[in-house]
């Protein structure tokens, strides 16, 4: 007879490994599954390796950009072998320190491919067992993208493990990844080059500061090719050539690394979801506001894996944790609050958003100011060399009430979580003029956006 389990979690990043604590501290039987070691895509192959690869260029660039400001940095580089050691000392131990958070907890860990053998029961290896409850919470994948010579594409998890870096890097897609491999890349001294099939990268920002970022990351020396669809990824001994079109004219480009940047969907393939009743769609298991599965009681969802409608950020893997977790131990009650969600693009400077776009509060038919100006000039961007930097910031007439922040420029990371922090507790634009914010701080340029 096969084992069971009050939940079984498929994926041990933000959300899983959430579930799989709160429940087991309620006394439920626990079991976590995970194909990849285990640690879920944040810890392992996403944002905190990439943050450390930033960080690291941001060091090269500040000093570079105050050459002759009293700094002299004629021989700042970057060393990429010595900098993939200091990475991996943050990502090598997770995999272990997962386990034994797991392991003392008494969450039983299964390594392997989970598949749905009937709507309550999975199959991992040789041993099924089944579960009052499912949690699927499996992470994401590069999109497939269903052109010739696809085999040749880095992924971005490869990338974060490059012992070298290439002289010739090729990003296909303009999207967050690109944008922040690119400008690392660049930084590194490589011939950095994003290929994008929209009139702009980076849909999702305000286009006012995207248009600048655009300056910014061409200053910088990161090739542009926007309009431009890639045909078909061909070797040629060491190199790859890549065949594009623009406006109905074919072009090739040559490169040394040709990196996957054009979006990720939902790790669900291996899963057999049919099997379990499980319906889902392009963007994830189809769920209700309680993160329950629609067609299956027995299976909830969180993180990438749910077509939730909210962005594919860790916090709100994290909420979709704590969300299901409450709703499993006493029944559902809780509904996520994506609302005033910030997210940031860590380019060089980084570019932030939280909450509406002006063109979205426009199809809503609300009234409001727009906030808008090129900041290039203030203290906070001049005394640090950065020449490009600028916020937009939308309020409510009437009620004062901030309905959206945009920000590109220095801290522009660490700044949007004040507009976060004032949106999510209603805290209207008069009031954020009035806080005396220390100075000189980036944070004290909030008084002037509002």
């Amino acid at each position: 007879m096969p084992q069971g389990f009050d939940v079984i979690v498929i994926g041990t990043g933000s959300a899983g490994a959430t579930v799989a604590h709160r429940c087991r501290r309620a006394g439920w039987t626990v079991a976590v599954i995970d194909k990849r070691p285990f640690g879920g895509t944040c810890a392992l192959r996403g944002c905190d390796p990439k943050k450390v690869l930033v960080g690291a260029a941001e060091a090269v660039d500040w000093c570079r950009r105050m050459q002759g400001r009293g700094v002299i940095a004629d021989n700042v580089r970057l060393d990429w072998p010595a900098l993939m050691r200091f990475k991996r000392t943050f990502t090598d131990p997770v995999p272990a320190d997962r386990e034994q958070s797991f392991r003392e907890a008494g969450v039983v860990m299964y390594h392997g491919i989970a598949r749905f053998v009937n709507p309550t029961t999975i199959r991992v290896s040789e041993e099924t067992f089944t579960g009052r409850h499912i949690v699927i919470a499996a992470g994401a994948r590069p999109q497939t993208l269903r052109i010739p010579g696809e085999e040749h594409l880095t992924t971005s998890e490869q990338f974060l493990a490059l012992e070298a870096l290439p002289r010739r890097i090729l990003f296909v897609g303009g999207g967050y990844i690109a944008a922040e491999f690119a400008h690392v890349a660049a930084r590194a001294g490589a011939e950095a080059r994003i290929v994008h099939r929209g009139p702009r990268p980076l849909e999702r920002f305000d286009p006012d500061l995207v248009a600048q970022w655009q300056r910014a990351t061409e200053e910088a020396g990161v090739r542009l090719e926007l309009d431009t669809t890639v045909l078909a990824v061909e070797r040629r001994g060491d190199e790859f050539v890549i065949q594009t079109q623009r406006n109905g004219a074919s072009q090739s480009f040559t490169a040394d690394l040709v990196v996957h940047t054009a979006g990720r969907v939902p790790e669900l393939d291996d899963l057999d979801l049919a099997s379990g009743h499980v319906d889902a769609r392009d963007r994830g298991v189809r769920v209700s506001q309680y993160l329950q599965s629609v067609s299956n009681p027995v299976v909830y969802a969180g993180g990438d894996s749910a077509a939730n409608g909210a962005l594919p950020l860790t916090p709100v893997a994290g909420l979709d944790g704590r969300i299901i977790a409450a709703n499993l131990l006493k029944g559902n009650h809780e509904t996520p609050d994506y609302s005033a969600v910030p997210t940031v693009v860590f380019s060089i400077p980084p570019l932030a958003a939280v909450g509406l776009t002006e063109a979205s509060a426009r199809a809503q038919g609300m009234r409001f100011a727009v906030n808008h100006q090129d900041t290039s000039d203030w203290y906070s961007s001049r005394r640090i060399g950065h020449r490009y930097s600028s916020y937009k910031v939308l309020i409510e007439e009437g009620t004062g009430r901030i309905l959206g922040a945009h920000l590109f420029g220095p801290h522009a990371d660490e700044v949007i979580n004040l507009f976060a922090l004032a949106m999510r507790f209603g805290v209207p634009a008069t009031e954020m003029k009035r806080v005396l914010y220390a100075y000189p701080s980036n944070s004290d340029d909030v008084s002037y956006m509002v």
